[in-house]
């Protein structure tokens, strides 16, 4: 970093030491972000062989083992190193103590242990790679954790509780930070919306993740103690391994989702210059689906046999969700009405995040209702619904916060047509990929079947070469972003003219944040 940008986090001390034992949020937010591409990169590797290997129907260059283990891999990276900590650990990270005016978080020390515990719960679930490897799926549903006599599984399963530690300590760590050492003056109805739903988030990291982390530690004991929890050879009933372990997968949904719509409020509101469009409305529906999200995991089991109330009320919970999520939508779509509209790379982001979410969610609807459910259960449509709202959603929002910080982050700025250039190809190449999935779903094509019929290849074919375009789009992005860090021009400290506090420090930020005690008089959204 040149010394054009003056003192700051960056080069305030030297060092690869200095990194490694930094207190510093926003630099253990760099790290989280060096750690989470390079596991998005083999996620993104494994996903590109089942897409290849799906290209034409028959058996290609995996055998149907090999593929159950690529699928499963895929699944867990991207899902336990990848979405679930992903915008909480990076942005979360850097930016939290920033928004409320603070100089770091509440426990710095316990901020940079949950990342030395995410990297070591990486490193025992890829040991299982060099093993026998796993092949149960990323649910890792029993009885085939159970049964198996694989020894990979029990690598990936340790490996999954010790990183889900780490987001419980980041959880408690954001949570007494924002209770704590708020700037004066700020209120919890004057905070950043950003701030209440990694808030929000907080919530379901600490209350959520216990239960998985247990559930895992249950099948770890079964396999090598013997002890029957789920394994019915043992006296143990599967199912419950699937109530278990979806009271906390349907709420990561949210943990994923609900700190991409504190970016995506973030980004609306700097990008039309208006004050947000119902604050308070978009506070409580963030805390409504934060709260609702622990409801509604029975709506993943319509099929496993629970008596028909249950799916009734399971059914009528889950479509409830779709209220403060249209809350939300409505605010931001009014916030941009007759705004003085700036189409940033950012803001493109923003909008596809309004495009993918909306048809992730309203797919859902499809999964929710019970008749139509029965058709659409583990078939790709389900794929489809899983990616768009989960995947689609989750990268809209993390490279709209990326590009709308990282002139703070790093304090020069990237190329307008370049960045422009990676979100044409994301975008399009995520649609090319997932939208002909819905089709196959309702045409009845199973999902994770390493071979299929003959009048499903195109589709597939299709869907192949998506992907291809979505993670060149994604290889764009992260070249613009690496170039901006080392060759852009300097950005000044506000390029965005934002109102939130993080835009009135320095960029890069000094290592205490600010070099004043800060006071908040007005709403993080006030524009003249």
């Amino acid at each position: 970093m040149s010394d054009l940008l003056g003192k700051n986090y960056i080069n305030c001390e030297k060092g690869l030491w200095s990194w490694l034992t930094t207190l510093d949020h926003k630099r253990i937010g760099i790290m989280y972000l060096i750690a989470i591409v390079f596991f998005a990169f083999l996620g993104a590797v494994f996903s590109l062989i089942l897409r290849y290997e799906l290209f034409s129907a028959g058996k290609d260059f995996l055998t149907a083992l090999q593929y159950n283990k690529v699928m499963t891999y895929h699944g867990a990276i991207m899902t336990f190193m990848v979405l679930v900590p992903g915008i909480p650990a990076v942005l979360g990270n850097i930016l939290l103590p920033l928004q409320i005016g603070a100089k770091d978080v509440a426990f710095p020390r316990l901020n940079l242990l949950s990342w030395y515990l995410l990297i070591l719960g990486a490193a025992i679930a890829i040991i299982s790679l060099f093993t026998t490897g796993v092949d149960t799926g990323w649910t890792f549903y029993a009885p085939y954790s159970t049964g198996s006599a694989q020894s990979g599984t029990i690598f990936v399963v340790l490996g999954a509780f010790v990183m889900g530690l780490a987001s419980i300590l980041t959880g408690l760590n954001f949570i007494a930070t924002i209770h704590q050492l708020r700037a004066k003056g700020m209120t919890f109805m004057r905070m950043p919306l950003f701030v209440w739903g990694l808030y929000a988030t907080s919530i379901i990291q600490i209350v959520a993740t216990p239960v998985v982390g247990i559930t895992l530690l249950l099948l770890v004991a079964e396999r090598v103690l013997g002890v029957g929890v789920f394994d019915p050879k043992l006296g143990g009933d599967p199912i419950l391994f699937q109530h278990f372990f979806w009271f906390y997968s349907h709420p990561v949904v949210y943990l994923m989702v609900l700190p991409g719509m504190g970016v995506i409020s973030e980004v609306v509101t700097a990008f039309s210059k208006k004050v947000i469009f119902g604050y308070k409305a978009i506070v409580y529906a963030s805390v409504a689906i934060a709260g609702v999200g622990f409801l509604v995991w029975g709506h993943h089991m319509f099929v496993s046999g629970q008596s028909d109330w249950a799916g009734v009320l399971f059914s009528f919970i889950t479509m409830f969700v779709g209220i403060p999520t249209a809350v939300k939508i409505f605010n931001w779509m009014t916030t941009l009405y007759k705004g003085s509209i700036e189409f940033r790379t950012p803001l493109l982001f923003a909008l596809g995040f309004l495009f993918v979410f909306a048809i992730g969610g309203l797919t859902g609807l499809f999964l929710a209702t019970l008749s139509t459910d029965m058709h659409f259960h583990d078939t790709y449509f389900v794929v489809a619904h899983f990616h768009y709202t989960m995947v689609g959603g989750a990268v809209m929002a993390v490279f709209a916060g990326l590009f709308y910080w990282w002139p703070k982050i790093c304090g020069r700025m990237y190329n307008e047509l370049q960045g422009q250039i990676g979100f044409a190809f994301v975008f399009i190449g995520f649609n090319v990929t997932f939208f002909p999935q819905f089709i196959l779903g309702a045409m009845g094509m199973p999902r994770r079947y390493f071979d299929y019929l003959p009048e499903f290849e195109h589709l597939h074919a299709v869907s192949t070469v998506g992907s291809t375009i979505v993670n060149t789009g994604m290889v764009i992005l992260f070249v613009v972003l690496y170039r901006a860090w080392k060759y852009g021009e300097i950005a000044g400290d506000n390029p965005w003219n934002a109102t939130t506090l993080e835009w009135q420090t320095t960029s890069p930020p000094p290592h205490e944040n600010f070099t004043k005690e800060m006071k908040v008089t007005g709403g993080p959204y006030d524009y003249a």
